[in-house]
């Protein structure tokens, strides 16, 4: 049966407000040396702060659609893309809710199931699945709403945010199931092949694989930052040709051109680039008996930006003539107008691993299938909001809100 949807974090003005002067009476002392001067002060500061909040930085997204019938799908069943956003207070530029989301948020529980699936090269992939046998809206597993969630560059099912869309999955009553790239989740390379933004092989054999499986249930993913780069460019490459019903896009770089540039400026390599790199060196090192025999495994530890692993590792792996050529080819905006299903794409235009100028607003818009739904901030993978943003984040109730318009609703949507 249907079920009414929960809104978690938005604040209006009232909540602000109160949350302000719910801080300012607890934690100001009355009087600079022994008068009110402190407490004036820090009141004027505090109306001022919260006019410029409410005038500049809490805004409703931008929706971009072409098609009529999708908005209004959007604004009936996913009514968080029309409301205002507020992001958290005290920390609302993109850098900063990029940096504090994996510290802030909170881990939910989730138990997994492993599963090891070949593939046609002799390699492996680890799929981990949130089965939801206790589901009590879908008792039936065979008819079990599925999500396939593909998490972002170095990403594991471990991450923040997709415990996070599991938790919002579980009450809603769906399964899930995380495709973790090859070697990065604890298994064996067996096979000298990672994985990059481009090649939709492995992809393609896992929705193949968790369809076969369950062919009567609704199935639909959902992919965040290179998840989610991965997800369009399988989508673009097969149309309408797919299982999946719908797909939701999180944060995703949408020119990779522009992506490892913006990452290239100084403050951005420093807080972002160089760690980053890093992390990619430290998912293949574990591997190195087996990468060595194709890659220089010293020159590729000497990388010190993405650019430069990619150069050294990436495109040569997928045998690309050139990290152009890779870089052409793993560009979502090259492939948008081709992708076949309804599609939802959460963008933040503060988000320094995907610049707002790069996102293809004119592309979308000749795609009927396509909604864009663009904050002024929130980072990236970033969309914090509340005082204290330890749980539900803007991107997880879009997540959840489209899910379930999609699993519940979509009789409509596919109308169009």
């Amino acid at each position: 049966p249907p079920r009414p949807r929960q809104r978690c974090g938005a604040m209006d003005w009232q909540v602000l407000t109160r949350e302000l002067s719910l801080y300012l009476e607890s934690q100001v002392r009355v009087g600079l040396f022994g008068s009110g001067v402190g407490l004036s002060l820090v009141l004027g500061f505090g109306v001022a702060y919260a006019c410029y909040y409410l005038s500049s930085i809490a805004k409703k997204p931008q929706l971009v659609a072409s098609n009529d019938h999708f908005c209004r799908f959007l604004e009936e069943y996913c009514p968080v893309v029309t409301e205002t956003y507020y992001p958290t207070i005290w920390c609302w530029e993109g850098r900063v809710q990029t940096l504090l989301r994996p510290f802030i948020t909170s881990r939910p529980q989730v138990q997994y199931r492993n599963e090891l699936i070949k593939t046609a090269d002799g390699g492996q992939i680890s799929l981990d699945w949130f089965d939801n046998n206790d589901s009590l809206y879908y008792p039936d597993a065979s008819t079990r709403p599925t999500v396939l969630l593909l998490p972002g560059l170095t990403g594991t099912s471990k991450e923040s945010y997709i415990l996070h869309m599991i938790h919002q999955s579980e009450t809603l009553g769906y399964r899930c199931v995380v495709f973790n790239n090859r070697g990065i989740a604890g298994e064996e390379l067996l096979t000298p092949r990672t994985y990059c933004a481009a090649n939709t092989e492995d992809l393609e054999a896992v929705i193949h694989h968790v369809h076969s499986l369950h062919p009567s249930a609704p199935f639909m993913a959902a992919g965040v930052s290179m998840g989610g780069m991965l997800l369009l460019n399988y989508l673009g490459k097969t149309g309408r040709d797919t299982p999946l019903m719908a797909a939701a896009i999180f944060s995703a770089g949408w020119n990779v051109f522009e992506s490892v540039e913006s990452l290239e400026k100084p403050l951005n390599w420093l807080l972002f680039n160089y760690y980053l790199t890093t992390c990619l060196q430290s998912s293949i090192s574990r591997h190195r008996k087996m990468l060595e025999k194709l890659f220089d495994m010293d020159l590729v530890m000497k990388a010190r930006t993405v650019r430069e692993f990619d150069k050294q590792f990436t495109s040569v792996m997928f045998g690309y003539p050139t990290i152009d050529d890779y870089y052409e080819d793993a560009s979502p905006c090259r492939k948008l107008k081709s992708v076949g299903i309804p599609v939802l794409c959460l963008n933040s235009m503060d988000d320094v691993f995907s610049p707002g100028h790069a996102i293809p607003v004119e592309t979308a818009r000749q795609n009927a299938n396509v909604a864009l739904v663009l904050t002024s901030c929130g980072g990236h993978i970033g969309f914090l909001e509340g005082i204290w943003p330890r749980k539900c984040t803007y991107m997880d109730r879009v997540f959840k809100q489209f899910v379930q318009a999609v699993f519940e609703h979509g009789n409509k949507i596919f109308s169009m």
